[in-house]
């Protein structure tokens, strides 16, 4: 048997709006469908109907994502209230945490600086030490012929100084170690002709999509005429 009046009104009354419009996008992507069969249109009335299919497809859209954008509303001033609670304490660069850390980095970096400073002056006066001494040490081994003493007391002098070397050799990693501090470099530019021959032979299908890129922001602001671009027009329905 066929489903009731009342069955078919019980059931017309359990769809939901969005079940609806769903409904509607199917029926309509159908009726596409049937248009989009490879055959071209060949009158006026035909160009019309698809103007009114692409308006009626274009209005649900927007109806079906009018209800998307509310039914997200809750969820969205819930995560907001989260990120309210939160941001004045973390967020990025405004919250405590990086305020009070950007506060606190340029004295540390400005101690440990001294520090590294410090300790490379104490690298640099033990190398020159130890350099002094293999350089005393070299020379009393020449100054040495004929004497088997004196030799030997220039050769205990030599591996003296090597170990001096040596030791200057780990207080000046130790100078530049453990300490905290890390280099960043930034460029700045100071010479832009020469920067884009550089970039022009070394990273070409990049800089071409930086320039076709400034070619199309400067298009869609109205410009009809760019040295170096053709201006292709196109035309779409709407």
């Amino acid at each position: 048997m066929g489903a009731t009046a009342e069955a078919i009104a019980e059931d017309r009354r359990n769809i939901t709006p969005f079940d609806e419009i769903i409904m509607e996008i199917d029926d309509l992507y159908d009726e596409a469908k049937n248009w989009a069969d490879g055959t071209p249109i060949e009158t006026q009335a035909q160009c019309d109907e698809l103007d009114k299919l692409d308006k009626m497809l274009l209005d649900a859209g927007k109806r079906l994502e009018a209800i998307r954008v509310e039914e997200k509303r809750p969820l969205d001033e819930q995560v907001q209230a989260i990120q309210d609670r939160f941001n004045p304490f973390i967020q990025p660069k405004k919250g405590k945490v990086d305020i009070a850390r950007s506060a606190l980095n340029p004295l540390r970096a400005a101690f440990k600086e001294a520090e590294r400073r410090r300790k490379e002056a104490i690298a640099e006066q033990a190398r020159k030490e130890a350099e002094e001494a293999t350089r005393k040490a070299q020379e009393a081994i020449r100054a040495s012929a004929g004497n088997l003493e004196a030799r030997e007391a220039a050769e205990r002098e030599l591996a003296d100084a090597k170990i001096a070397q040596d030791d200057a050799k780990r207080t000046a990693r130790a100078a530049t170690t453990g300490l905290g501090l890390r280099a960043s470099f930034h460029p700045e530019l100071v010479n832009l002709n020469d920067a884009i021959k550089h970039y022009w032979a070394e990273r070409r299908g990049e800089f071409e999509a930086l320039v076709v890129r400034l070619a199309q922001q400067d298009v869609l602001a109205g410009a009809r005429a760019i040295p170096g671009f053709k201006i292709n027009e196109e035309r779409k329905a709407r």
